[in-house]
């Protein structure tokens, strides 16, 4: 009985041992299936850049190496391009890779862009013969990038389109490092370097500077081509940054034409208005002289050095009258108001004055508006044309008076019919107005007149005739009677150029002596009339 309770406890312990190992075992394959390797994502590895070339000739090269070349658009070749990626950021590129030959074996470090940003690393090995080129980025070393795809889209769109933009930007512009060295241009600027007609694989770097230092934040013009090229100008502006400087170059060929041309033109002007004998100034809206010519030196005896120096219009006024170069005023107070007249006037449009000066000269004073609110003042010396004029009015009166002085009536008709001058004699003998007739009255009309007031008789259709043209000019006499009784001798005399002279002479020798002089009335009415003809140029 004791052994059937021994085998039944043997049996019962063996069971739950088992299934304890059971549970064991499945635990472990539980905790080992859990730490599995399957749910460990490792880090990728990434494919190193390397170029392989025979001389400037791609072998061969890795994906990224590849990808790297088709991200630089400068350059028709593989090396053109990598060169434009690595001469801006390697110092003495070009001058290391020759040596490769001899040392085999060559390292170098980028030059950092931004502040803690690791050096890129160039190793270039020479392999039978051939150059291998590994391009290092520290930064992306041991480490996978997982990017989205439409970010990366939106990236490349946005890179290719700043690069076409700065590409077909119709300025020149370039980055400059620290040390003065051309780091980035676009494809103007590169074109402007190598000429147009240059090929884009014969680029090297760091590119010539086009144009020296330029103060950041000032634009300057500068000058290229000058050495026997046809010159081109542009603006310059250049801006700071933390690593070097941005640099931009307008066109501004079109600009230095058309300040020469002006330049030209006013120098043309200048010549013109030296040679003038009228005196010019030119005040702008703020009424400071800009402009004058040696003629206003000469007239007004205002100093060279004084007109240099860009008086106000007050100013030269008042050096004109403390040289007694213009109209004695009679308190300076009426003389400002005078002025200031004169300034309104010639603002407002054109405006003449006649100063007739204490020293006996007359300069005539013109002012003209001008565009953008300036004002010309032209000073002309008319003292000859004046004295001409008060001699020639006294040498029409003076003929005048010894017209008026004749006992014959006397009339002179000019070649177009029009009735030139009268005397005194002629007004009384046939009630006329002289100044109401004279450059109005023709010989037909004064042929009515005396035909009204005469007795018919043929001295008047032989006058007729003349008068029309239809006989030979030439002096002839006659005699008519008027209607009061009173006989006159007639006479008709061609005068030179075309005019007829008209006498009457009374026969009665009572009537023959002029009882009354011809009153000063007449005599001014009869002046004013010969000289208002004259001024319509008879």
């Amino acid at each position: 009985m004791a052994d059937g309770w021994m085998l039944a406890l043997i049996i019962a312990m063996t069971s739950v041992g088992s299934a304890w190992i059971a549970l064991m075992l499945l635990s472990l394959r539980y905790n080992c299936a859990s730490v599995s390797p399957i749910a460990t994502l490792s880090e990728p590895a990434l494919e190193p850049v390397v170029f392989l070339f025979d001389n400037e000739f791609l072998v061969d090269a890795t994906q990224p190496a590849r990808a790297l070349l088709e991200a630089v658009p400068v350059g028709d070749s593989e090396w053109a391009r990598l060169s434009a990626f690595l001469a801006p950021r390697f110092d003495n590129f070009a001058a290391s890779l020759r040596e490769l030959a001899e040392r085999s074996r060559i390292e170098i470090e980028s030059r950092p862009r931004n502040k803690g940003e690791a050096p890129l690393r160039l190793i270039a090995e020479d392999v039978g013969g051939l150059a291998r080129l590994t391009l290092i980025d520290p930064e992306a070393e041991g480490r996978g990038v997982l990017v989205d795809g439409l970010s990366q889209r939106a990236l490349e769109d946005e890179v290719e389109q700043m690069r076409s933009l700065a590409d077909h930007a119709p300025v020149l512009a370039w980055r400059e490092n620290a040390a003065g060295e051309v780091i980035w241009a676009n494809r103007a600027y590169i074109l402007r370097v190598n000429a147009p007609e240059a090929d884009e694989a014969a680029l090297f770097w760091p590119l010539p500077r086009l144009f020296e230092q330029v103060t950041t934040g000032t634009t300057l013009r500068r000058c290229l081509g000058a050495d026997g090229d046809t010159p081109a100008w542009f603006d310059v502006q250049t801006h700071a940054l933390e690593d070097g400087v941005q640099g931009f170059a307008v066109c501004a060929n079109a600009t230095v034409r058309a300040e020469r041309a002006l330049r030209e033109f006013v120098q043309t002007l200048t010549k013109t208005f030296a040679d003038l004998p009228i005196g010019m100034a030119i005040f702008d809206r703020q009424r400071q002289l800009q402009l004058f010519n040696p003629a206003l030196m000469d007239l007004t005896q205002l100093g060279g050095e004084f007109l240099s120096a860009r008086p106000s219009l007050y100013s030269v006024l008042d050096r004109l009258r403390e040289a007694r170069m213009m109209p004695e005023p009679k308190d300076y107070r009426s003389w400002r108001q005078q002025m200031s007249a004169l300034e309104q006037a010639a603002a407002a449009g054109h405006h003449v004055e006649t100063w007739s000066l204490p020293g006996g000269q007359t300069y005539r004073v013109t002012g003209r508006p001008h565009p953008d609110g300036a004002v010309a003042f032209l000073f002309e010396d008319i003292t000859a044309e004046v004295s001409l004029t008060r001699r020639f009015r006294a040498e029409l009166e003076l003929g005048q008076s010894v017209l008026d002085a004749m006992g014959e009536a006397v009339a002179v008709f000019l070649p177009s019919g029009e009735l030139a001058t009268t005397n005194s004699a002629y007004a009384e003998l046939w009630g006329v107005d002289p100044a109401a007739t004279l450059g109005r009255a023709t010989l037909s009309d004064s042929l009515q007149l005396w035909h009204r007031q005469a007795h018919p008789s043929p001295v008047w259709a032989e006058l007729r005739t003349v008068a029309t043209g239809m006989a030979e000019r030439a002096g002839w006499s006659g005699e008519v009677t008027l209607a009061n009784g009173q006989r006159l001798g007639c006479r008709f005399v061609p005068l030179p150029a075309g005019a007829t002279l008209a006498g009457f002479t009374p026969l009665n020798a009572s009537k023959s002596i002029r009882k009354t002089a011809p009153s000063l009335a007449d005599a001014a009415r009869r002046r004013d009339a010969e000289l208002a003809l004259l001024a319509r140029g008879v």
